[in-house]
């Protein structure tokens, strides 16, 4: 691990060079480079600093014990030392979790979609409730999150809905989401008091850069519609609403939010290299299923994540077991115990890899 961290240590200093030559910073595109190259592993090297004061000072305190004849040079000495030995211990603990390969997707924004599932109204009403939630937590912490495409109820539920979620980090928080959520509650329509159980299917996806996919025109069938909406809303007497195919994948996505549909094109193709990222991702993932299985965050959406029990007010995660007893809060966008715990697990599985 001393010779990895070395290593680093070593990298980053030069890139503290690189980064002041005037010749790179006059190119915009390698300074850029070079600067991300840098800020991945700089939490890394300002640890090893830390941790390489800590093993000096007990290097220091050992020479003392056994040359030093004074005896109060050496009560001194054994009294650091201790101290000094349980904080090496748990800077070497840190270290191996900053060691552990990062998610290259964790700094990217997310497309982040939500489908009602099983229970008609009550589905879509609860696909609602789910989006008010990430809206909350969107905005707890800073990120911007625009609709992308939405197909909406009168009742204000959600058929479907893509957004995306914009700020530093937004994936290493939101990627746990991703999977079936399923709600047990009374509906408002139920006059016998009956909990009904539905639920809606969360996907999120890291935003696709350009350089990642490249999309060929001529796999594309772009078709160009009136849009519409319930109640008459958002109807257009323009064809500006926009829906693109894959022709390889079979993928399909449609915007018709904007009135313009030069808009509509450009935000239905940011989904579309989303969606088709994931799949190429998915599909090299696959060669290693056995290590994928195991990991959570694992993107499953097949896979049941989360009760939300409002007769008892608890929400449960059951890849970790944790039930909060606060679901209100949680709906409000207050979810980061959840989500740190769910980190948390992920980084235990992957040291014990």
């Amino acid at each position: 691990m001393l010779e990895k961290l070395k290593t680093i240590k070593e990298r980053y200093d030069a890139l503290s060079r690189e980064l002041s030559d005037p010749g790179v910073i006059g190119n915009q595109e390698k300074f850029r480079a070079l600067a991300q190259e840098q800020s991945a592993i700089a939490d890394i090297a300002a640890a090893y600093d830390e941790y390489a004061v800590v093993l000096d000072h007990i290097a220091q305190n050992k020479e003392i014990l056994e040359t030093e004849k004074d005896a109060e040079l050496l009560e001194l000495a054994r009294e650091e030392i201790e101290p000094l030995l349980k904080q090496k211990d748990e800077m070497e603990t840190e270290l191996k979790v900053l060691l552990i390969p990062k998610d290259k997707n964790d700094d990217k924004n997310v497309i982040l979609e939500i489908r009602a599932g099983t229970g008609g109204d009550e589905a879509a009403l609860f696909g609602g409730d789910l989006l008010r939630m990430y809206t909350r937590y969107a905005e707890r912490h800073g990120f911007t999150l625009e609709t992308l495409s939405s197909n909406v109820t009168e009742l204000g539920g959600v058929k479907e809905i893509v957004v995306s979620i914009a700020g530093k980090g937004a994936y290493s928080r939101l990627k746990y989401e991703s999977g079936v959520h399923r709600v047990q509650r009374v509906p408002d329509t139920e006059s016998s008091g009956r909990i009904h159980t539905s639920a809606a299917t969360v996907a999120v996806l890291p935003e696709a850069e350009e350089v990642e996919v490249n999309i060929n025109p001529n796999d594309l069938r772009i078709d160009v519609f009136r849009s519409g909406g319930h109640g008459g809303q958002s109807v257009n007497t323009t064809d500006s609403a926009v829906r693109i195919t894959h022709i390889p994948s079979g993928l399909v996505v449609t915007c018709q939010d904007e009135k313009s549909q030069i808009k509509n094109k450009a935000k239905a193709m940011k989904v579309l290299a989303s969606r088709l990222y994931d799949l190429y991702k998915g599909a090299a993932d696959s060669e290693m299923s056995e290590n994928r299985k195991s990991q959570v965050g694992s993107g499953d959406r097949s896979e049941r994540i989360r009760t939300y029990n409002f007769p008892q007010g608890r929400v449960t995660d059951h890849r970790i077991g944790l039930t909060l007893y606060r679901l209100e809060a949680f709906l409000d966008g207050d979810m980061d115990e959840m989500i740190d715990a769910l980190i948390l697990d992920e980084r235990q599985k992957k040291l014990a890899q």
